[in-house]
């Protein structure tokens, strides 16, 4: 049911891009559509190969999209991102090798020259269960809405450029669901034994900035920071994500992806079962496929 839901979600948005996308045809100075779509794959196979190895196959399916309105005072930024791979190998089967949603919508209005009073909303999960694996076990360590965390706040956007925006907010409220009965009874990612909720309110820093070093290739650098106005403060949450796309012609090209994130009330668990605190997370991808700009 929960992946049905994660399906119907996905669907949900990607019709609401197509419309508002066709809205934008029609009012071409109103609306401008971004972004790039693709998959990515890999394959090793080996026959009597004496340097040792394995046979695999690993690829992933992704969008990262933009869809950006603007008209006298207003302005509203809408950025979606999927992505999701496996990777197969004969010795361990297949496995999740990534699984992200993540959207983000501001609304602004315009006080001054590249000034914007802005409302902002950010949600993150993912699509399918997540497990940490210790040699042909695993055990079950997130899944979808487990955790999801949201963000909705009031601040001052400053947009010198389309390809720059930096967004400040002193009235933020950060939202974490974890919407599995196994992993709130125990307290994970950082809300109470047993409950499915956990709101936060504090400080929110957001940047948006968009560059193309050579030709043909194009950049997206996203930050986000966070911190509570309590006990914890001046401890960031941090969640970086960066995309490079290096476009070989019209249908190919080569992805580089990263995330960084740190979360002080996510803690890394060992292979004992015994908590080491909170963790930089880092993740890299490094693909070659088909890809499609718009």
């Amino acid at each position: 049911m929960k992946k049905l839901f994660s399906l119907i979600m996905t669907l949900l948005l990607a019709t609401t891009f197509t419309m508002l996308a066709e809205e934008g045809a029609e009012e071409q100075k109103k609306w401008v559509l971004d972004g790039v779509a693709g998959i990515n794959a890999s394959q090793t196979s080996l026959t009597n190969w004496s340097g040792g190895g394995e046979n695999s196959l690993a690829g992933n399916a992704y969008l990262n999209g933009t869809l950006n309105y603007a008209k006298d005072k207003w302005a509203w930024d809408n950025a979606l991102v999927l992505d999701y791979g496996l990777a197969r190998t004969s010795s361990t089967g297949v496995r999740k090798s990534t699984d992200k949603i993540d959207f983000a919508s501001k609304l602004g209005y315009k006080a001054v020259e590249k000034l914007f009073y802005t409302a902002a909303f950010d949600f993150k999960t993912q699509f399918t269960d997540g497990y940490k694996y210790d040699g042909n076990d695993r055990h079950r360590i997130s899944n979808f809405m487990a955790p999801a965390y949201g963000t909705l706040s009031l601040g001052i956007d400053y947009k010198p450029t389309d390809k720059f925006s930096l967004y400040l907010s002193p009235i933020a409220g950060k939202m974490t669901w974890v919407h599995d009965k196994e992993f709130s009874d125990k307290g994970m990612f950082g809300v109470d034994k047993g409950d499915r909720f956990k709101g936060e309110f504090g400080a929110y820093l957001k940047t948006i900035y968009k560059v193309t070093p050579f030709q043909n290739v194009d950049m997206v650098s996203k930050a986000d920071f966070f911190t509570a106005y309590d006990n914890s403060f001046a401890n960031v949450d941090i969640d970086w994500d960066l995309m490079i796309n290096m476009k070989v012609n019209k249908y190919l090209s080569a992805t580089f992806n990263t995330t960084l994130r740190y979360d002080d009330d996510v803690h890394f668990i060992d292979e004992n079962g015994t908590s080491k605190g909170p963790r930089v997370q880092f993740r890299q991808i490094l693909g070659v496929g088909l890809a499609y700009k718009f």
